[in-house]
């Protein structure tokens, strides 16, 4: 450290132990840990989920790789120092600190006194707090290293921190922590922007874009900067924050967004200096994820299931598989994906495309099971003219051919010939596709992804699937969860809603109306939630969508949901009463479009015993 960073350094410290003393501390003094209740708890996780979902996806990977045979355990914590999730070894703490390293501690410096996430919200930077810097003596068997985490608008959102009561080099733990942070504000500012904005990334050398350290501006059309990372005006030299485009470059606003997407160009800043920069236009732009709100431009329409429906809201599985199949896929790696049908398979082979390196070129999609046997060949491989019964006199490309040098998605791989298995096993090892009838080897370069919501080994085992073809095409598998096990449930249910609901209808479906979606066993997922919305948005007709506006087999099922989890804890709590007819009450109550009176009289009870049915069902 030099001379003069470590008088700043010696500064910073000085001004944390003068506020510590301002607020009544002394070295002796035991902070109090105050226990945040349960809802209050939860309610706070749920509105920093994406900033802690982002924080994951790129610590995880991160301390597998590198921290693992470390005594060290990261944190995260709110804009308030209150600690959201923790990852890493637990055993580096005394036990009476083990308490505060769980979600809802607060580190504040006026609760627990100079500290590294306290004393780096307190000044907005990154800092390390080394043993006997720490103010409070029951502190200073650690040593702590953080970075603040800012969004897109420059505000502080969270503190990312490591603590550790080993030695580790100090200059090196302080500079993965801002790495880190530094990583964590790249992601939320792309992914807040990445559907409706432009993006151009800027560093010294075109050898660099993918570096955290890269600067990242956030433009509309017009060459207006929505928001900027730090490194970016720390490369410009200036505050970007309301700039043009013109204003902060020489190069005209139409050369830099109108240049090839992801090639180098070089920008000279009003400052004469000379930088390179990659363009990234907005994915609404783009074939692939669609935005809520927008209309893909020049893409072929989805099914109404799909293209309405964001890959992910939150759901950490989601995510994960996603960017391990990117990762692979950018390497040349086959893919195979698996899940339950409806889970969104197709959706996020979209996202993989629109994000690959093939963007430009075509994706081919094929279902092996909507084409009848006898034609799989010949409508994969393609054929000359005359080569069978029918064939077209000008002969048929093929699918396989269709997708050169960009990526070919065979869904339903389980549901292929064997004779068509041994002919793309071929085409996979040898990279050359052979049409029906001809004697002709033909060069194809394909990316190759697969799905199922079969089980292949079953099929191998049955002799129905090939066992080298799976291992060729398996070089990486991931599992979309079911969508009664995502996390996302509530944002991914109100997101739908509002791409269908009528302009007249509320923004928002109903409290009551989402517990019943939320309870669900969805069967066939997404691809169910989004039917079944559009059915009540349609029956509502303009007005607010109430439970009895749901389709009458949706209520059946819930109802039926609903009594086995009452069988389930009346047995377990060895309660022999009768168990609550839920299906029956939910039908009723469809029938009579919600009217108490009228549901009551038909089942036979009284209002007040109708109430008791409708609270415990989460309807009234």
């Amino acid at each position: 450290m030099r001379k003069r960073e470590y008088s700043d350094y010696r500064r910073v410290i000085a001004e944390s132990w003068s506020r510590c003393i301002a607020w009544g501390l002394a070295h002796e003094h035991e902070p109090e840990l105050i226990e945040t209740n349960i809802p209050e708890l939860k309610s706070n996780r749920q509105a920093y989920s994406e900033l802690r979902s982002t924080v994951e996806a790129v610590v995880v990977p991160y301390y597998k790789n590198v921290l693992s045979n470390s005594r060290c355990l990261i944190l995260l914590t709110d804009d308030h120092a209150n600690v959201l999730q923790s990852w890493g070894d637990e055993r580096i703490t005394e036990q009476h600190l083990k308490p505060w390293f769980q979600p809802g501690a607060n580190w504040q410096e006026r609760v627990c006194g100079t500290n590294a996430i306290g004393t780096a919200i307190a000044t907005d930077a990154p800092i390390q707090i080394q043993r006997n810097e720490h103010f409070l003596k029951i502190n200073r068997s650690l040593i702590g290293s953080a970075a603040p985490i800012h969004d897109a608008q420059n505000r502080l959102v969270g503190v990312l921190s490591v603590f550790s009561d080993a030695y580790l080099p100090q200059a090196h733990t302080l500079g993965m922590v801002r790495l880190l942070s530094q990583s964590v504000e790249n992601r939320l500012i792309i992914r807040q922007f990445e559907f409706s904005h432009f993006q151009i990334t800027l560093n010294t050398t075109a050898d660099n874009f993918d570096s955290p350290w890269s600067g990242i501006l956030i433009c509309d059309d017009s060459g207006f900067i929505k928001a900027s990372n730090q490194r970016a005006g720390q490369l410009l030299g200036v505050n970007t924050a309301g700039k043009m485009l013109n204003e902060l470059f020489t190069n005209r606003c139409t050369h830099i967004l109108e240049y090839p997407e992801h090639a180098p160009m070089e920008l000279m800043t009003r400052g004469k200096v000379r930088l390179s920069a990659r363009l990234k236009r907005p994915l609404s732009l783009s074939e692939g994820i669609k935005q809520p709100g927008t209309r893909q431009l020049n893409s072929t329409p989805l099914p109404a299931e799909n293209e309405l429906f964001q890959l992910e809201y939150g759901d950490l599985t989601v995510r994960r598989c996603a960017d391990q199949a990117l990762k692979v896929l950018r390497k040349g790696v086959p893919v195979l994906i698996t899940g339950e049908t409806g889970v969104g398979k197709e959706v996020l082979m979209r996202a993989l495309h629109s994000n690959s390196d093939r963007r430009e070129q075509s994706l081919v999609s094929v279902n092996c099971a909507a084409i009848p046997p006898e034609l799989v060949e010949s409508e994969l491989f393609g054929y000359e003219p005359g080569a069978f019964t029918g064939a077209k006199a000008q002969g048929s490309l093929g699918l396989i051919r269709k997708a050169d040098r960009g990526i070919l998605f065979l869904d339903e791989i389980g549901e292929m010939p064997l004779a068509a298995q041994s002919r793309l096993l071929r085409v996979l090892q040898e990279r050359e596709v052979t049409p029906v009838g001809s004697t002709e080897r033909i060069p194809v370069d394909i990316l190759l992804v697969t799905a199922t919501n079969r089980s292949l080994a079953s099929y191998i085992d049955t002799g129905r699937f090939r066992a080298d073809l799976y291992y060729r095409i398996n070089g990486l598998a991931i599992e979309l969860p079911p969508l009664r096990v995502r996390t996302d449930k509530h944002k991914l249910i109100q997101s739908i809603y509002r791409e269908h609901r009528d302009n007249e209808q509320p923004a928002e479906l109903s409290p009551s109306v989402v517990a019943a979606l939320e309870s669900h066993p969805w069967p066939g997922n997404i691809r169910q939630l989004t039917n079944v919305l559009r059915v009540a948005i349609a029956i509502a007709d303009g007005e607010e969508v109430q439970l009895w506006h749901l389709p009458e087999d949706f209520l059946a099922e819930l109802g039926q949901q609903l009594q086995t989890s009452a069988d389930d804890a009346k047995t377990e709590a060895t309660d022999p009463g009768m168990p609550e007819p839920f299906a029956m009450t939910l039908r009723a109550y469809h029938q009579c479009m919600g009217n108490i009176s009228r549901t009551a009289k038909e089942l036979g009870i009284s209002r007040n015993t109708l109430y008791k049915r409708l609270r415990e069902l989460g309807v009234r």
